[in-house]
Formats: C-alpha cells, sequence, structure tokens
C-alpha cells in the first residue's frame, strides 16, 4: 500500500477556511479553502492544533486550525474526484447540512451528483443556483461570472466575494465556468496557449503582468480590447494598451505587461 493509500484526508465544511504558510494565526494567509474543497493531511504540527494539508484542486498547501478539520473517509475522498459535482453560482447562497443553515459562496463545492452510483454520506439541500463543475462554459458565462465579483477588496490569499487576489479571482472565474487553472499568477502564465500580441486578444485571455525585477505579479481577464478586469485595491475594470493597465481614474500606468495567454476553448 502506498502513502497516499494511508493518509487521512478532510474536506472544507465551513463557508471558508484559511490556509496559512505556518502553523500560527499570526502567519500569513496563502490561499483559503472554501465549501466542499477536499484535501490531504501531509502532517500535523506540535500538540496536534495545526494540519498542514494539501487541497486536491490546484495542489496548493498550507496550515489549518485542526478545530476545523473534517475528516472524511479514502472512499469518499475519491468519490468526490470521480464525481461531477456542482459548484455553487450564487454570489452568497444558503444550504441546510445536518439540519443547520450554513452560509456558503461563489464557487464552493456541493456533493449533488446526478450519478446514481455514488451516494451522498451527509445530509445535504440546496436550492441556490449551480452548474456542473466538469461543465465548460462560454466567454458570455465567464464575463458573467467575473462581474459577480467587482468591487470585491483585495486580500492576499483570498478566493472569496469578500476578499480575493489577484491569481485567486482568475482562478476562482475559470474553475466556476469549467477551468482549471494553478493558483498563483506565475504558475497560470505558464498553462494556456500564448497570445503574441493584445491586438490578437480577445475577451476571456489572461493577461499577465511583471515587476521592476521582471517576474510575473499579476494577472486579469481581458474584458474588451481596451478594458481588462482583475483585483488590485478591489476588483474593477481598468484600461489596457500595449505597455500594461491604466487606472481608469488616474490615468496612470501601474502595471506592465509581459504575456497573454488563451485558456478557453475556441
Amino acid at each position: 500500500m502506498s502513502e497516499a493509500d494511508t493518509m487521512e484526508r478532510g474536506i472544507c465544511r465551513l463557508s471558508g477556511i484559511p490556509l496559512r504558510a505556518e502553523s500560527s494565526d499570526k502567519s500569513e494567509m496563502v490561499s483559503q479553502m472554501l465549501f466542499g474543497e477536499h484535501y490531504s493531511v501531509l502532517e500535523y504540527g506540535q500538540d496536534r492544533k495545526w494540519i498542514r494539508i494539501k487541497l486536491e484542486f490546484d495542489g496548493y498547501m498550507g496550515w489549518i486550525d485542526a478545530t476545523q478539520y473534517t475528516q472524511i473517509s479514502e472512499d469518499y475522498f475519491w468519490q468526490i474526484n470521480n464525481s461531477d459535482y456542482k459548484i455553487c453560482t450564487d454570489l452568497t447562497s444558503t444550504l441546510l447540512y445536518k439540519k443547520n443553515a450554513l452560509q456558503i459562496l461563489i464557487g464552493s463545492i456541493l456533493p449533488i451528483s446526478t450519478h446514481e452510483l455514488f451516494k451522498i454520506e451527509e445530509q445535504l439541500a440546496f436550492n441556490g443556483d449551480s452548474k456542473s463543475l466538469n461543465q465548460k462554459r462560454d466567454v458570455e458565462f465567464l464575463k458573467q461570472i467575473a462581474g459577480k465579483y467587482l468591487n470585491t477588496p483585495y486580500l492576499w490569499g483570498g478566493r472569496s466575494p469578500f476578499g480575493i487576489d489577484c491569481s485567486g479571482f482568475t482562478q476562482q472565474v475559470f474553475r466556476i465556468c469549467g477551468y482549471t487553472l494553478k493558483r498563483d499568477a506565475y504558475q497560470q502564465a505558464e498553462q494556456g496557449r500564448e497570445v503574441p500580441a493584445l491586438s490578437q486578444a480577445r475577451p476571456g485571455d489572461l493577461a499577465f503582468f511583471r515587476s521592476k525585477e521582471g517576474r510575473i505579479s499579476h494577472v486579469g481577464i481581458i474584458w474588451d480590447p481596451e478594458t481588462i478586469i482583475h483585483a488590485s485595491g478591489c476588483v474593477r475594470l481598468d484600461g489596457i494598451t500595449d505597455e500594461g493597465i491604466v487606472h481608469n481614474e488616474t490615468r496612470q500606468l501601474t502595471h506592465q505587461l509581459s504575456g497573454l495567454k488563451r485558456v478557453l476553448n475556441d
């Protein structure tokens, strides 16, 4: 039996759980889990008060508070992997979980499947809007979802409509549309098909921006030929040129364009 077969498995059963760089409440939040996301346990910290986990969706690793850990069976873990579950498309919604109302957020994974072979191990009821997780949608749907995040405040490590970072925003929008992006901007820049120039970009393409040191440090989504939607201060619409992002109010160049990628199917 391999180590992977003997790992403990867990699932997020709160609206959101912070993933931290170290095993402390004072540590940097590097990412965030939403309801329904599942993971493997890598190790326990001192006194077993913290657990280092690896998210199944994007392979991201971090520490969670042990009091927020919900263990699931190995069978249920792999059932989730092999199920086309639903993903919540409401900005916020309520589900009934174990006979209690629980608030969830857009991008939460709902263990609802049309496949009769899969059984639901938990009591859950949901009447909000959702779509099949693996169903790929077009650019108009992508813009509709991206627009729901407008004015969401920027939050390092965030992936929710109450706080999100630039790559968390692009990752969540594309995930809801049926596409898998990695967690960080520099990782996302390695995915998709290259678009040679802004003049050849289409709505839905990813635009990447470099720091003064030349590293990929920011990402956004092309909205139209002259506009980008991105998380900077908040999720906002700004101008884009061959040079980079032009802030709509100040007219200042805020980010230098590095390259463009196409992820959506033609």
